[in-house]
């Protein structure tokens, strides 16, 4: 019979993992070759144990790690009794745990006293994944197989040995070999790190004690979130969020929630959402099942673990041939941000009746452009993805919403890199990035301002596009007003026109200029409530902050 634990060693085991998936999140960011990682941190970090459970993770990208114990769960059933120390597991695919084609999963399997226990896990976003386009967001597929490669659980190392053959196919269908190869070495080099960092747990605890002290860590925060869903009313809510469009022409596009709250068990019903779409603008049922769990955690106390045991309140109901859970044939790679984000501000609208202290209003969408061209310092082809330009966070009962925080997805997780660097790297030039005044909800408090930015491509080039949110500004909360949608261009040779937000092959002629004005978040309360010292504040910073609206 196992001793006691003291509650010492379990919050010593508690703050060892979490530091150590901390540091391989740094490991990561300084090992990695692509902007998208070591600029934009679009990567995660997790610890899963082999019943497929999330243990920690670090803070970057919520909507990454909700999606692992499925991928976990996929690695788990296809490897059952073959894992063996120095084993290297990738997937990609939707359909075996992974959220979109572009974001690869890498899985080192960690030993202890001889019995396998638990996953280092990296999922990182790859710059470009092959299929029909370049960066995988296609606006023009109409399956999944123009998206990309599709990496089904595979084991790129056994045993410690590299399975060249494997990665010499990987690296042959993808536009960048280069970085991709490199980010993949990072990725596995971080998630070693990891299995190193907890074998030296091991053998300082014990594995079988460090085990004991992973379930009080999780029977902990399991107690820790029933009892704030237990504070909130009893009762059904409905909450709805629309898509723009399908890019298909089919507009406004609804995500419905229906949730139920009884003492402090949290059902989440998303069967009611419209049908399925032919374009990318399709969720994959592990993108989906993270998304409900980011509504979650945004409700629940800040200072509680998100692992599995905080989950455990929540359940999901879900209808295959929804366009929050679409057939495996379809193409879904807007889906970590749309309808991902759309989810989640339908949960919240839903439970703000419930809740009202804890919701906030919606935090602006994701409106992407990749641009590809020739790269006349280098003499080589390259790819640039925006993550300038953030849009506005939404209010919350606390305050204003963070300017230029980004979106429901990655709640300030994903960050845009030096202006000047990108300038280094690729042949571009920023004439303007700056907030965008006025661009924020109304409301008791306001939603963050979104970002005002001109920039120049100075070779010719194309683009593609990939978004939400020109129709449909952030929603306002509570009586808060919306925030302001995007409002994209492109300027070439004297004239203007608006960008789509899911258009595909765009031209781009040398010097021609995108003026990308981001939207705002959603603001939370009445706007008569807000103080008149809030509302100096404002004016003030709008006549510093130039006149775009």
């Amino acid at each position: 019979m196992a001793k006691p634990l003291d509650p010492i060693t379990t919050s010593v085991v508690q703050h060892r993992l979490s530091s150590i998936v901390e540091e391989m999140g740094e490991a990561m960011l300084r090992t990695s070759y692509s902007q998208i990682l070591n600029a934009s941190r679009d990567f995660s970090i997790a610890i899963c144990d082999t019943r497929s459970r999330l243990i920690a993770q670090a803070d970057h990208i919520p909507v990454h790690v909700g999606a692992l114990p499925w991928a976990v769960r996929a690695v788990e059933a296809a490897f059952a009794g073959a894992i063996e120390p120095g084993d290297v597991i990738l997937l990609n695919d939707p359909t075996t745990g992974g959220s979109h084609l572009p974001d690869v999963t890498a899985f080192v399997p960690v030993f202890g006293e001889g019995v396998r226990r638990y996953w280092t896990v990296v999922r990182a976003h790859m710059g470009d994944i092959g299929g029909a386009t370049h960066g995988a967001y296609n606006p023009a597929a109409t399956e999944i197989w123009q998206e990309g490669l599709r990496i089904p659980p595979l084991k790129l190392y056994e045993a410690g040995r590299l399975r060249t053959d494997v990665l010499d196919l990987i690296l042959l269908n993808v536009r960048f070999p280069r970085d991709f190869r490199g980010d993949l070495t990072a990725m596995i080099g971080a998630a070693h790190l990891g299995e190193r960092r907890i074998e030296r747990l091991f053998r300082e605890i014990g594995a079988e004690r460090v085990e004991q002290a992973v379930e009080a860590v999780l029977d902990g925060a399991e107690r820790q979130a029933r009892a704030v869903v237990a504070g909130w009313a009893d009762g059904t809510y409905r909450g709805e969020a629309l898509l723009d469009d399908d890019g298909r022409g089919r507009e406004d596009v609804r995500i419905v929630a229906t949730v139920t709250k009884r003492g402090s068990d949290l059902s989440v019903d998303l069967s009611e959402s419209d049908p399925q779409s032919a374009s990318f603008a399709n969720s994959s049922h592990a993108n989906t099942q993270a998304a409900v769990a980011m509504a979650f955690a945004y409700l629940i106390d800040p200072d509680i673990p998100k692992n599995d045991g905080a989950f455990r309140p929540l359940s999901v109901a879900l209808r295959k041939g929804t366009v929050v859970w679409a057939d495996d044939h379809l193409p879904v790679t807007l889906c970590t941000t749309h309808p991902a984000n759309e989810i989640v501000e339908a949960i919240v609208k839903a439970l703000s009746a419930a809740c009202p202290g804890r919701a906030m209003a919606g935090w602006s969408r994701r409106f992407r452009i990749s641009v590809t061209g020739d790269n006349p310092r280098t003499g080589k082809r390259f790819i640039w993805h925006m993550f300038h330009a953030r849009p506005g966070g939404g209010a919350s009962p606390a305050g204003d919403g963070w300017s230029g925080a980004g979106e429901w997805h990655s709640v300030g997780g994903i960050k845009f890199g030096s202006v000047e660097v990108a300038e280094a790297r690729f042949p571009l030039r920023f004439d303007r990035h700056e907030f965008r005044a006025g661009s924020g909800g109304e409301g008791r408090h306001r939603g963050g301002l979104g970002t005002a930015m001109d920039l120049v491509v100075e070779v010719p080039a194309y683009a593609h596009t990939a978004g939400e949110g020109a129709r449909h500004g952030a929603a306002g909360l509570l009586g808060g007003r919306d925030g302001a949608p995007h409002d994209y261009r492109l300027v070439s040779q004297g004239s203007s026109r608006p960008l789509r937000t899911k258009e595909f092959g765009i031209g781009i002629a040398a010097g021609d200029r995108l003026e990308v004005r981001s939207g705002g978040g959603g603001g939370w309360g009445r706007p008569e409530e807000r103080s008149p010292e809030a509302r100096a504040r404002d004016l003030a910073r709008e006549l510093t902050q130039g006149g775009d609206a």
